[in-house]
Parts: structure tokens; C-alpha cells; sequence
């Protein structure tokens, strides 16, 4: 009988704990359908203008 209720006891302290590793690793995926339902929450970088560095450095290296 004390084997029982010693299995019983540590089975209950380890309960918050799974709970909370639970809690914390499930609020990502459960917070996903909440950022789509907004459309205004999209954070956009904005517009790189061209430079033309790309061609100079694309013709500097098949020259080397």
C-alpha cells in the first residue's frame, strides 16, 4: 500500500511540471491562427533601392 501511494505522490509533484513544459511549448502553435486573423500585424522591410553593385561585382570575379 505505501508503494502505491508513494507512485501516487511523485506522479502529483511532477504533474506542474508537465503542465507547464506543456503550456510553453504549445503557446507558439496556438498563437499562430491569432497572428493570421489579423491582417494588419505584418511587419514588411522596406524596399532596397538597386544600386547595380551586383553587376560590378559579378563581372570583378570572372575576370579573376
Amino acid at each position: 500500500m505505501n508503494r502505491i501511494v508513494a507512485n501516487a505522490l511523485k506522479t502529483l509533484r511532477l504533474l506542474p511540471r508537465a503542465a507547464l513544459i506543456l503550456t510553453v511549448l504549445s503557446a507558439p502553435v496556438l498563437a499562430v491562427p491569432t497572428m493570421r486573423a489579423d491582417a494588419g500585424s505584418t511587419i514588411e522591410a522596406p524596399a532596397m533601392k538597386k544600386n547595380g553593385v551586383g553587376f560590378v561585382l559579378l563581372v570583378s570575379l570572372r575576370r579573376g
